[in-house]
Order: C-alpha cells, then sequence, then structure tokens
C-alpha cells in the first residue's frame, strides 16, 4: 500500500471502521441489482424489474437525509440500527412476495420500505472528517480511499448479485445484500470510539442544508449522474441477455467499476493545486463525453472496454464532490449534505432504471444505451450552468460576529476550507 494511504490507518480505529464500512457497502450495488435480476428472472418483466428497483431507490432519497438528519443530532448507533432493522423486514417481505408471485403492488409496498436504509458511505466519510478535519492532504486521501471502496463494492456486488441469482437462485442476490447490510452496520456502530459526536439541536438552526445554492448544484447534477449509472445497469443486464449470456452482465459492470477503481486509487495519491469546483466541472463532462461510445457497441467486449473508459471519470469526480459538500455546509449538518448528494444519485439511479427497462421493453437492448447518453448531457448542462456557484466567494470585509451567516461561519473556519 502507498504511503499516502498508510498514512491514514495511523490513526486507532480507521481499519475496522473501514472494513465495517465495506460491508455495509455492498447492499449498495447489490441490493437493486440484485431484485431487479429476481423479477426478471421470475417474471421476465424488466419494465416491473425496473420500477421496482427504481422504487427502492425514490424510498431511500426520500428517507436517506432523515436518517443522516437524525445521525448528526443523536449519533449514528442510537439511529442506524432501528432502521437497518426496518430495511431488512421490508427486503424479507419483498423476496416472499416476489417468490410466491403476488400481486404487484404487494412488491412495490415492500420495495419503498427497503429505502429505509443508511448511507453507510456517508457514515464513514463523517468518521474520516471528525478524524482528519485539520489534515487536508489526508482527508483528501481518505476520500480517494472511499471511493475506491465503493468502487470495488461495485466490483463485486454485481457479480455476487447477478451471478448468485442467476446460478443458484432468484433471490440469492437480494438475501445476501440483507446479510451484508446487518452486519456491516452492526460492526460500525459497535466502534464508539471513531464514531462523530452528535450535535445537539441549537446546532441544527438554519433550516435545511440544500438552502446552499453550491450544494444543489451537486445534488442536480448527481441526479444526471444517477441516471447514467442506473441506465447503464438495465440496458447492460437487457444487452448481455440479448447476446445470449445474461451472467455476463456482472462481469461487464465490473469493469465498469473497475476503471473508476484504479482512477480513484491514482487519484488519492496526487495532491493536486487549483481550484476544486474546476476539477469537478472537467469530470462531469468526462462522464458526460464518456457515453457517446456506448451507443456504438455491438458486442459484450467492446462495451466492456467502452465501460472501463468510461469508469475512469467516476471516482474522481466523487472525491472532489466531497470536498465541495464539505466546504459548503456547516460542520453540524455533514452527515446530512453528504446524504443528499446520495439522495440526488439514488433519484437519479431510480429514473435513470425505469425510463432505461421501459425503453429496452419498447424498442430492445441496444437502444436502451440512448437513456444514459441522455443524462451525461443533462449532468454537463447543469455543471456549465452552476459552476459559478461552487467557486469560493471572497470574504467580506470586517464582518460582524453577530452578522456572520452559516457560510460566513465555514469562510473563516479553517477545518470547513476548501479542500485543494
Amino acid at each position: 500500500m502507498p504511503s499516502s494511504y498508510r498514512a491514514i490507518f495511523t490513526a486507532p480505529g480507521t481499519v475496522a471502521f473501514s472494513a465495517a464500512g465495506f460491508l455495509g457497502r455492498m447492499p449498495l450495488a447489490m441490493m437493486g441489482l440484485g431484485v431487479m435480476t429476481m423479477v426478471s428472472e421470475i417474471t421476465g418483466r424488466y419494465g416491473l424489474a425496473g420500477s421496482l428497483s427504481a422504487t427502492m431507490a425514490v424510498s431511500a432519497a426520500a428517507l436517506g437525509p432523515q436518517v443522516s438528519r437524525l445521525v448528526d443530532r443523536h449519533g449514528q448507533r442510537r439511529v442506524l440500527r432501528p432502521t437497518v432493522l426496518v430495511s431488512l423486514l421490508a427486503a424479507t417481505g419483498l423476496v416472499l412476495c416476489a417468490q410466491l408471485r403476488l400481486a404487484d403492488w404487494t412488491l412495490f409496498l415492500f420495495a419503498a420500505g427497503v429505502g429505509c436504509v443508511p448511507s453507510v458511505g456517508a457514515m464513514t466519510r463523517a468518521r474520516w472528517a471528525a478524524l482528519y478535519r485539520q489534515s487536508p492532504r489526508e482527508l483528501h486521501t481518505a476520500y480517494s480511499f472511499e471511493s475506491v471502496v465503493d468502487e470495488v463494492c461495485f466490483i463485486f456486488g454485481p457479480i455476487i448479485a447477478v451471478g448468485l441469482s442467476t446460478t443458484w437462485f432468484p433471490a440469492a442476490g437480494p438475501v445476501l445484500a440483507g446479510g451484508f447490510l446487518a452486519v456491516g452496520v452492526w460492526w460500525l456502530t459497535s466502534q464508539r470510539a471513531t464514531e462523530p459526536v452528535p450535535h445537539p439541536a441549537e446546532h441544527h438552526t438554519g433550516g435545511s442544508v440544500l438552502r446552499s445554492r453550491g450544494l444543489l448544484v451537486l445534488v442536480a447534477a448527481f441526479v444526471a449522474t444517477g441516471a447514467i449509472f442506473g441506465s447503464v445497469d438495465v440496458v447492460t443486464v437487457a444487452f448481455a441477455e440479448a447476446e445470449g449470456h445474461k451472467s455476463w452482465s456482472s462481469l461487464v459492470l465490473a469493469v465498469y467499476a473497475l476503471g473508476s477503481c484504479l482512477a480513484g486509487a491514482v487519484f488519492g495519491l496526487l495532491h493536486l493545486k487549483g481550484e476544486a469546483p474546476r476539477r469537478w466541472l472537467v469530470g462531469v463532462c468526462a462522464m458526460a463525453v464518456s457515453m457517446i461510445p456506448l451507443q456504438l457497441a455491438g458486442n459484450l467486449p467492446v462495451l466492456a472496454a467502452a465501460l472501463f473508459v468510461a469508469g475512469l471519470a467516476i471516482a474522481p469526480t466523487m472525491v472532489t464532490t466531497m470536498a465541495l459538500v464539505q466546504a459548503h455546509v456547516p460542520r453540524a449538518k455533514l452527515t446530512e449534505g453528504m446524504s443528499w448528494t446520495s439522495t440526488g444519485l439514488a433519484v437519479g439511479i431510480a429514473l435513470g432504471a425505469s425510463t432505461g427497462g421501459w425503453v429496452v421493453d419498447a424498442h430492445g437492448a441496444a437502444a436502451g444505451y440512448a437513456v444514459p447518453g441522455v443524462a451525461g448531457v443533462c449532468a454537463a448542462v447543469v455543471g456549465l450552468t452552476g459552476y459559478r456557484l461552487l467557486r469560493p466567494a471572497p470574504p467580506a470585509a470586517e464582518p460582524t460576529r453577530e452578522g456572520l451567516s452559516d457560510r460566513d461561519d465555514r469562510e473563516q473556519d479553517p477545518e470547513q476550507s476548501h479542500l485543494a
């Protein structure tokens, strides 16, 4: 392991909470795709499968920030354990209803309950921020490491979920995803020494963090980015089935994640100068451009190569996004701010998965790649129009303490400064 990565693990407890966070995040890559594969295997209906995946994503988008807001106020252990229990019970109901072939509305009911799941990535990043808030370089490396962990989950998660659901029994992917969630969250919340200290209610004045226009830009861009991810997942499974190798879809999607994983690992070793908003904009535009080759892929090997190249832009953009979130939200609401980006991603995944599924049903698998192409254009448009809102404002002249807003507090607090 390079010295930069070794350095961040010198703090006690970092290895343990990172390992727990890895297990807790596996369902992020497994549950939606596992449910989609399960339902398509049982019913043969990609539209229904994509809509259920979208329902879970929308539910997570609606409930995730509320869970994170409670975490900021009451701590991870007190909030995460009961919410995970609710999610696991709903996942059990969804699997049973699918296996028994009950009415579609029962599937949607339990799919909505599955969305009551915490953003485990936001929880682990909040622990890194608490440890290295005073050390921007180490925090940049830690965020890069977390992006690598995300992509490792997306490398192995689809392989496990789709592979088990297609070769063992249809519900195998969702069942194992639930097991990962339970073990990961229980292990993470048992580690009290590295848990960020909750902030009392008086630190949560001023309304939602979405009042920050910079955060709104990031969330909007992540909606479009999520639409890329969600549609690519659904369309790739259908494309592989049309080619006669449905189980290979997990390997193709793993190649997509591998590109991002490698880029994130290298990015964490760099100490780049210049403005983070500019790097973020370049990353968003690169993701948009990388969708063009997908329209021309005629077989699985070409598709895998195109997705590998497309993945190279993902992790660096995600790392820079986390730095920008920290710069645009108060410290007491950091977990909530990070969760809102996850929410935007979840909403986009929902839209992309649902739209991709219906386009595949109506026009065939190859036509489905137009959906991530359009989503990429939308992400670039948001980035180009909102870029100026992400740039740091010049400090006001001689501000009075009474007149400082939350943003002014962050500008004067070096612990909330931009990560260069």
